[in-house]
């Protein structure tokens, strides 16, 4: 086992004993991301399925029993979800987990969260949503977290490299 697993597999034992002496939304983040972490170190299917199926449930939890938070903690723990649904999306394929995606974030949608709309865009990539892809990824680019190398390189977005309003968004 790698040195960085160990150290993942150690801080969640760790986290899960605060756990028991209390939670937070934050703490509950970084619950969730830890076991993402281990999603993209993973090798097996089963595994990662189990480990986003945790992470899944500490999201979305940490969303529903938190009486009060910040709405950018509410938006981050929200994004984390994204990201896992989405990830399901890459291991299963199967599209429901975009549209899920798309129902958590477009109530959301705002340009102070530039990510949002890269979900968004992604989500739409995943349903063959032409139109709505670029319309979300321009929304994207006014904002300050875009990130024209990482809409360059990711693959959800290849097929729109010999497009003409693809080049000039980048």
């Amino acid at each position: 086992m790698r040195d960085h697993t160990k150290l993942i597999i150690q801080r969640i034992g760790e986290t899960d004993q605060l756990y028991l002496q209390g939670n937070s939304p934050e703490l509950s983040l970084e619950r969730a991301e830890l076991r993402l972490q281990l999603v993209t170190l993973s090798q097996m299917r089963q595994e990662q399925i189990h480990f986003l199926q945790e992470a899944v449930v500490l999201l979305e939890q940490s969303r529903i029993d938190a009486e009060e938070m910040p709405l950018s903690m509410y938006i981050n723990l929200s994004l984390h979800l994204a990201k896992a649904y989405m990830l399901y999306f890459e291991i299963t394929r199967e599209v429901r987990f975009a549209l899920i995606v798309q129902q958590i974030l477009k109530p959301m949608k705002r340009d102070d969260y530039g990510d949002i709309y890269f979900f968004l865009a992604y989500a739409s990539a995943a349903k063959n949503e032409l139109s709505l892809t670029r319309h979300w990824l321009t929304k994207y680019s006014k904002t300050q977290a875009f990130d024209s190398e990482l809409i360059r390189e990711h693959a959800a977005f290849r097929m729109f490299h010999q497009e003409l309003w693809f080049t000039q968004l980048i």
